[in-house]
């Protein structure tokens, strides 16, 4: 979807102000919401995709006056709500008044191997690869309403596929379902000049990984 989380290309955010020696987590709060977003992606009421596409319908201006771990907690507490596990009223009151849901157990134990493990989205190829490496291909000009991870800054833009990476689970589809609909994924290098025009630098490119639906032979 189009939404503030897109922010690649975009003016009039400022420099990015790189903090020294940055903390991982800058106040108790913030480790305590991620714990509770990755306890609760083991559970298997929902997953990645999903995540990420209930952070990104958090309002605009909400969004954007936000931290990384606040709007983290707000896509959580969408999920909770919309998933039937707890309700605005017993989110404002900061206590339960209903009986717990059943949910899959994180063990403690091997937790962190769990964490640690390649959790590979890559699944078996359902047709052949349309695009082969060389290949000029120009984004698509699309607007979706759901999920997408194709950014607007490189819609319209034509770039080579610099190789093949297989094919992988569809995110556009599986951010509101269990549907995997596995797609070939690519690796497209967009000369920086046609992606920011005179002020791009020739011979520079940006390459991005884009599944096969967001592509068209150029």
């Amino acid at each position: 979807m189009n939404g503030p989380h897109d922010l690649g290309g975009a003016h009039g955010f400022g420099p990015v102000i790189a903090e020294e020696n940055e903390p991982v987590f800058h106040a108790e709060w913030e480790k305590r919401a991620f714990a509770l977003v990755m306890a609760m992606g083991y559970t298997g009421a929902w997953h990645i995709d999903t995540s990420r596409h209930a952070r990104e319908r958090t309002p605009p201006a909400e969004y954007l006056a936000s931290s990384y771990y606040e709007i983290w907690f707000a896509g959580l507490k969408r999920l909770l709500v919309e998933h039937g596990l707890v309700s605005e009223a017993e989110i404002a009151a900061g206590k339960s008044s209903s009986p717990p849901a059943r949910l899959t157990a994180v063990p403690a134990e091997g937790l962190m191997e769990k964490l640690m493990a390649d959790g590979s989205y890559e699944r078996p190829a359902t047709a052949p690869a349309r695009f082969k490496t060389g290949d000029a291909v120009r984004a698509r000009v699309m607007n979706p309403a759901g999920h997408t991870r194709l950014p607007r800054y490189v819609r319209g833009r034509t770039g080579t596929i610099a190789a093949i990476r297989g094919c992988h689970v569809f995110p556009d589809a599986h951010c509101g379902s269990d549907e995997e609909d596995p797609r070939w994924l690519y690796s497209v290098a967009f000369g920086s000049d046609e992606l920011w025009g005179p002020q791009g630098r020739a011979g520079d490119d940006i390459r991005l990984d884009l599944w096969e639906p967001y592509l068209e032979p150029a």
